[in-house]
């Protein structure tokens, strides 16, 4: 089979050695003799695989004994929902940071359940985080939501914001497990996990325990934080394949240098791209400020906007076996995409491949 090389923004690459046990055991998983995919929820065999899971995690995020790991389903929308209704109860009212399409949704979501304060205008466009000493944040509110990386826009947080006795909510959909993080700066996680974690189909949520408990009274009983946590996840029928798959991308993580070595993998390929777009002389540019350029999520145009030229671009990438490199329709353009299962020699390719292309149409631009 030829060479592939997935740049794609999610539902995104997965490794290559995770699938192949998956394939290993996909007929018959460990001593069951039934499919993975067949196996009850409510068996001693699936009670390890979730254990196995959230103890790996928590091993290498090393989370604290005071938060819970959940694995939920709804996605990441589903957590623009669930968040304020097990949250917000608390005051009625919560603080958003909105850099990108995904935490303008979050927001908008909110204002269902309660009052939302932006801690600074929505921009016309997203190219970067305001300096921090402009917010204008409210000490009474439930929490402060900001997106880590916003994998649109490609903008990424290179710093956790202070939020003194506020809790602090992130959405980490796009970079969670790609660097350290002191998880006791945060009241709560939550990450997609089709992007750095797994397949499409289940939310990992990390929440602090004194958070739980007080979900408002019309809280879906299948986004109860409290009830999951209760219940380890299995309240009913979770999604038991993708937790399955989850688990052995952890241990992935753990085996390649854990999250130190995830960062490590992050800046080299990184900036491979970057170093490409910042030395064509303006052939390839990429809207977003230097210091909020994202490791995860890479836009860029070519020439001045050139559609054509873009087509031509992603012709040939996928004529070469670079899939999945076309920008968010809301945005256009292209985007590549560097999470975790992306090798550094992948995005060498790509990086070869964007100098050649330069070489072959800068000088008419």
């Amino acid at each position: 089979m030829a060479c592939v090389y997935n740049f794609g923004a999610g539902p995104a690459k997965l490794p290559q050695e995770v699938l192949k046990k998956v394939q290993d055991e996909l007929i018959a998983y460990g001593n069951t003799k039934i499919s993975i995919l067949e196996l009850s929820h409510r068996s001693n065999d699936f009670k390890e695989i979730i254990d196995d899971a959230v103890d790996t995690l928590r091993d290498i995020m090393k989370i604290p004994d005071n938060y819970n790991i959940l694995f939920m389903q709804g996605g990441g929308t589903g957590c623009f929902a669930s968040i304020p209704l097990n949250l917000m109860n608390r005051t009625g009212t919560a603080d958003y940071v909105v850099t990108g399409s995904w935490s303008a949704k979050a927001a908008k979501e909110a204002e269902k359940y309660g009052k939302v304060n932006l801690v600074y205008p929505k921009p016309d466009k997203f190219t970067g985080i305001c300096n921090p000493s402009t917010w204008q944040t409210n000490s009474n509110a439930s929490y402060l939501y900001y997106c880590a990386n916003e994998t649109v826009h490609g903008i990424e947080f290179d710093f956790v914001p202070d939020t003194k006795d506020v809790p602090l909510v992130a959405d980490m959909s796009s970079n969670i497990l790609t660097k350290p993080l002191d998880v006791s700066k945060f009241g709560l996680i939550f990450a997609g996990a089709q992007k750095n974690i797994g397949p499409a189909g289940v939310t990992l949520v990390i929440v602090r325990k004194d958070l739980l408990g007080s979900p408002m009274k019309m809280c879906p009983t299948v986004l109860d934080f409290t009830v999951l946590a209760k219940d380890n996840s299995l309240h009913n029928t979770p999604p038991t394949f993708q937790i399955y798959v989850v688990g052995l991308v952890f241990k992935w993580i753990k085996e390649n240098g854990g999250v130190e070595g995830m960062k490590k993998r992050a800046i080299e390929k990184s900036r491979m791209i970057y170093e490409v777009i910042d030395e064509s002389n303006g052939f390839y540019t990429c809207p977003v400020e230097a210091k909020s350029r994202s490791k995860m999520n890479i836009p860029f145009r070519i020439g001045a906007n050139d559609e054509e030229l873009e087509k031509e671009f992603l012709a040939g990438a996928a004529k070469r076996g670079m899939l999945q490199l076309k920008g968010h329709r809301s945005v256009g353009g292209i985007r590549a995409s560097l999470y975790n299962a992306v090798s550094k020699e992948e995005a060498e390719e790509l990086a070869n491949y964007m100098k050649s292309f330069f070489a072959l149409h800068g000088k008419r631009n």
